[in-house]
């Protein structure tokens, strides 16, 4: 999914995202960043991205994946603590 199109969820749903805020400045996960700045994972890449990404439906889903992908997600994103969040709450800057 895109950024662009999340007008297309359904706004009764709540949404779960993997979500990745980046513990330095210029860190490896997103070079050119600053430290704290708040990025969501793309699923197929499995990079930090602020406009492609993929939802779940449950937060249950999200962790499974998130799990699966553990140590692939270590090695693209160093230092990061990624963790499932609601897209809707992301998106304000609550999570």
């Amino acid at each position: 999914m895109h950024r662009r199109d999340i007008d297309r969820l359904d706004p009764s749903s709540a949404y779960w995202v993997p979500a990745v805020v980046s513990p330095m400045r210029d860190w490896s996960g997103a070079p050119g960043c600053r430290r704290g700045a708040r990025f969501l994972v793309n699923s197929s890449t499995l990079a930090a991205s602020r406009d492609e990404f993929d939802t779940f439906d449950s937060q249950l889903m999200c962790l499974e994946w998130i799990m699966s992908h553990r140590a692939d997600l270590h090695r693209a994103l160093p230092g990061g603590a990624i963790r499932a969040v609601r897209l809707d709450r992301w998106l304000l800057g609550l999570d």
